[in-house]
């Protein structure tokens, strides 16, 4: 008897955890910033920090609910073999620091962003690369992202790690997102869809407002390609104008089943509190280091009247 209340308390604890895990990986849909706007010394618009009091009657920071998909990288990796909880306090820290020292802008798979890096080799000592974001990945001081652009008719992709002591300067030029989160299928796709020039120019944006989703749909070269791409969901590809038997072949291999596997959500996600913990961590140290952005291009401003 005591062993079967045990195991029932067990499966009771295990199934409020995991519910509360795969509720976040739900709620992961959409990006919008509206958070309640405040005016700081330098006269700009910034996101102040959410406070909640506890039971004890302390002060509580909350950091915003958009954070997980502007700074995913603060988030550790979910498999239980990689995790230390030290290594990734310590890990915070340098992201932190580095943070203050460059800017890192938000940006998304599908924005268009340009990367200064010093290169020993460059007449100037510095190399800039213009191309859209077609991937990211990685957590901690192992994120990255790849650049690719097509260049004199050669398609160049070059991988950054985000906070890599090189790169000197990273700037959006145009914020947007794409029906997918990987663009890799951008390297079967005709050119055009991966030509940007060298100058371009950044896109002014309003603060806090929708991140646009661009609903653009690429048409692919023929086969053969680099990956089976009928095999994928993909939205933003235009009909791929195939045989009916690749999507015959395409409808066996699937695993429509997934998505409903509740299990494989609790293993690719972090405990919604420890997200809260972890954001809450950082909230405060991002929204210092942004006012005194905003105070320097301010005094740079009135420097130049």
């Amino acid at each position: 008897m005591l062993r079967r209340a045990f195991l029932q308390t067990f499966r009771q604890g295990l199934a409020q955890s995991f519910f509360k895990r795969y509720a976040v990986s739900l709620t992961e849909t959409t990006v919008t910033h509206q958070p309640i706007e405040t005016s700081d010394e330098a006269g700009e618009k910034s996101v102040p920090t959410q406070k909640t009091g506890d039971e004890s009657g302390n002060t509580v920071v909350v950091a915003p609910p958009e954070f997980r998909f502007i700074y995913p990288e603060f988030l550790p990796d979910p498999a239980m073999e990689r995790r230390n909880r030290l290594r990734e306090k310590l890990e915070r820290m340098d992201m932190l620091q580095r943070r203050s020292v460059i800017e890192i802008p938000e940006f998304y798979t599908g924005s268009i962003m340009a990367v200064t890096v010093a290169d020993a080799n460059s007449p100037n000592k510095f190399a800039k690369f213009v191309g859209i974001c077609i991937q990211r990945g990685g957590s901690g001081l192992r994120a990255w992202f790849i650049l690719r652009n097509v260049v004199d008719k050669q398609g160049v992709e070059i991988l950054y790690e985000m906070y890599c002591p090189l790169i000197q300067k990273i700037e959006v030029l145009r914020l947007e997102r794409r029906l997918d989160e990987s663009l890799l299928y951008l390297r079967d796709a005709l050119p055009e869809y991966s030509t940007f020039p060298m100058d371009m120019e950044p896109e002014r944006r309003l603060n806090n407002s929708v991140v646009p989703i661009n609903p653009l749909k690429v048409k692919l070269r023929p086969r053969p390609w680099l990956e089976r791409w009928e095999r994928q969901n993909l939205q933003g590809v235009e009909d791929l104008n195939l045989p009916q038997r690749f999507y015959d072949r395409a409808e066996k291999v699937a695993k429509p089943w997934e998505k409903y596997d509740l299990m494989l959500h609790y293993r690719k996600t972090i405990p919604a509190e420890e997200q809260e913990k972890i954001f809450a961590e950082v909230h405060s140290q991002l929204q210092q280091q942004e006012l005194k952005r905003k105070l320097r291009r301010r005094r740079g401003s009135d420097n130049e009247y």
